[in-house]
């Protein structure tokens, strides 16, 4: 009989990513044929019984892949404790879907939801790379020297990020604020703000315009659509062998 481990099964059956269900587990917030389990390293097969918060889980559900422009104001979650939006409030699926990721509460732009945990391990892995362009609007006008220290890197949080690209796009000399294109490949929370604090120029407004290939084209704020099959098909290929 095929076994796999509890916290991957959950992720694919679309609870929720492989990391969180990682959490949950440990939390005490998962049984397994009527019993708890509080560590990791359980393998279950496909004929047990999960049960995540109360939510028994449909280990067959289909897979979906969505593409959102994220509007400023919505929270990059399946739920919140204020009952503010979420982005799963705008997209229309009986599945359930949570966000690759997580983007700020006031930043906007491309955006994945899927159901596939699988799928999501690939895009949030370290070691493949997943490239996420940003165009920050920034307090103040960058020198040379600045630049050149973003460019070569910053420590944060103990560890040193070096983006991949860095490009003004536009200086605004009448409100002192620039246009900045960044490209990174860490998913750390608040990477992009930090980069820019460090250099004194706090970011006044971001906007993730690509991950890996793709982008928002033709989609207002708030909008989706569905990822085609080559698409998806392009992203998995992304994984590092």
């Amino acid at each position: 009989m095929f076994m796999e481990r509890l916290q991957k099964v959950i992720s694919n059956a679309g609870y929720c990513s492989r990391r969180k269900a990682e959490e949950l587990i440990l939390k005490g917030k998962v049984f397994v044929n009527g019993n708890l389990v509080k560590e990791l390293g359980v393998k279950v097969s496909n004929d047990d019984i999960i049960v995540v918060e109360g939510v028994t889980l449909n280990k067959k559900s289909n897979k979906e892949y969505y593409l959102l422009n994220k509007p400023r104001g919505v929270i990059c979650s399946v739920k919140d404790e204020k009952g503010r939006k979420v982005v799963t409030d705008l997209i229309d699926t009986s599945e359930r879907i949570y966000p690759v990721g997580r983007l700020d509460y006031d930043t906007t732009g491309v955006l994945l939801l899927t159901n596939d945990g699988d799928f999501v391990n690939i895009l949030m892995h370290p070691s493949n790379e997943i490239e996420k362009t940003y165009l920050a609007v920034i307090e103040g006008i960058m020198t040379t020297e600045e630049i050149y220290k973003l460019k070569e890197g910053i420590i944060i949080d103990g560890e040193k990020i070096v983006p991949k690209r860095v490009k003004v796009k536009k200086k605004e000399l009448n409100k002192n604020k620039e246009k900045v294109e960044i490209t990174i490949v860490e998913g750390k929370n608040h990477i992009v703000k930090k980069l820019f604090k460090a250099v004194g120029h706090p970011v006044a407004k971001l906007t993730r315009e690509r991950l890996a290939f793709l982008d928002v084209k033709g989609l207002q704020s708030g909008e989706y659509r569905l990822l085609t099959s080559s698409e998806v098909k392009r992203l998995k290929q992304l994984k590092k062998k």
